[in-house]
């Protein structure tokens, strides 16, 4: 609590509530308006949540105007530098970054749980050919619960954190199998010998009938994206995850419904979106104009990999990726990569133009994220699937930190209601 207390009147009775404020270790304080509903009879309205703390966190702080974003107090540009996706998987899950004891102890348990049983693996047969990876990824996900009756206790600390590994472990092994069925390939089976990007890249792109040499360069951009998406606080599908969990189910479920939240092109897409964007522009001859009609209102344009709900500032995120952008298709042989060149130029022009400065259009993490994936050699209908790979650290952390308060509650929003007030029911008869 920080002490300070507001008071709201209603200003046609005079009658008036105290509101207490909540002050967390940094960022502005949230208001209790739990009195509102008690004294005044209203419940408070906010579409979309744009000003509502959903819940409290230890997770991750996000300063939008600042453009920072913190995993458990620790600066994105320093984990991005120093850390690796699993050592910071272990930050978001445990709290603190692992002793050289505990990250190995983490890691040959992701690496010995990454096989998925056959029966589950069948499954992928039940789908079409041309089933979109994300319907299958969520379809999966979910039937996981059918498989480990004897450690889905939520209330069991040890369970939940055999299915946080678990769960870890498998979601590249059921994204790759989706990527393999949708090419009619052979599934390639993990091997525990292998480090978490590698393994991935592997599952992805190897065949039986040749040997497959994981280039070094791929792996280290992969596990930089798989660090950058690993969690970015309360947004649409960590708050699905959340919502569902908050019910008991069991938490494949919830990372389900994640999985199908962030399938959103307003979510998870965004990347798609931008290569989509570059190609639509064609060449550097055409940003101009291409700008102009997004300026223009009637234009039917929208600058994709632009802006962000929350960062009113560079996102960090953007800063880091693009760097890395330059180390992979130089090491692929891409450095003449004409959609990258397009859209350095595209940034170039469009961060000296007064338009966008004043609204605070800074290019996002997804502007760079999906030439990288391109490069790699990943279809822009696995981009999201890459995405959801990433968040499984955030959402496995939010739900366990959900589940392990003992304030929490079972998510039940409100609404503003607005449909016809009661009315009898008319017999069909006489109706018309």
């Amino acid at each position: 609590m920080s002490g300070k207390k507001y008071e709201l009147v209603d200003l046609e009775s005079g009658k008036k509530t105290t509101l207490d404020a909540r002050s967390g270790s940094v960022g502005p304080d949230c208001l209790n308006i739990g009195n509102v509903t008690k004294d005044f009879g209203a419940f408070t309205f906010d579409p979309g949540f744009m000003a509502t703390a959903s819940c409290e966190s230890k997770i991750t702080y996000i300063d939008g105007d600042a453009g920072i974003l913190l995993y458990r107090g620790y600066p994105i540009e320093q984990l991005a530098a120093k850390s690796s996706f699993i050592e910071v998987a272990y930050l978001l899950i445990y709290g603190e970054l692992p002793t050289p004891k505990q990250l190995e102890q983490f890691d040959h348990s992701i690496r010995f749980h990454t096989m998925i049983n056959e029966t589950l693996l069948r499954v992928f047969n039940g789908f079409h050919y041309d089933a979109h990876p994300m319907a299958m990824v969520s379809a999966v996900v979910s039937s996981m619960a059918a498989f480990y009756h004897d450690s889905m206790d939520n209330h069991n600390p040890r369970h939940r954190e055999i299915f946080a590994h678990r769960i870890l472990a498998k979601v590249p092994t059921i994204s790759a199998a989706s990527y393999k069925h949708m090419l009619g390939q052979p599934f390639i089976y993990p091997r525990n010998d292998m480090d978490y990007c590698a393994n991935m890249l592997r599952m992805f792109f190897a065949v039986p009938a040749e040997d497959y040499e994981v280039d070094p360069v791929s792996a280290q951009a992969l596990d930089l994206l798989l660090i950058l998406h690993a969690d970015h606080e309360q947004n649409a599908s960590t708050s699905t995850v959340r919502l569902a969990g908050s019910t008991g189910t069991n938490p494949y479920a919830a990372i389900s419904a994640g999985v199908s939240a962030l399938w959103g092109p307003a979510h998870g897409g965004a990347n798609e979106a931008v290569l989509a964007m570059l190609e639509d522009i064609g060449t550097v001859d055409n940003i101009q104009k291409f700008l102009d009609r997004v300026k223009d209102k009637d234009g039917g344009k929208r600058l994709m990999g632009f802006g962000h709900r929350v960062y009113k500032n560079f996102d960090p995120r953007a800063k880091i990726i693009r760097e890395m952008c330059h180390k992979v298709l130089g090491r692929l042989g891409q450095t003449d990569n004409p959609l990258f060149e397009l859209a350095l130029r595209l940034e170039e022009i469009a961060l000296k133009d007064e338009y966008f400065i004043s609204r605070k259009l800074y290019p996002n993490v997804d502007f760079y994220s999906g030439v990288i994936y391109s490069a790699l050699g990943i279809p822009r209908s696995m981009f999201t699937v890459m995405f959801a790979i990433a968040r499984t650290a955030g959402w496995v952390a939010h739900w366990m930190e959900m589940i392990a308060d003992p304030a929490m509650k079972i998510g039940r929003p409100r609404q503003l209601y607005t449909g016809p007030v009661q009315r009898d029911y008319i017999d069909v008869e006489k109706r018309g």
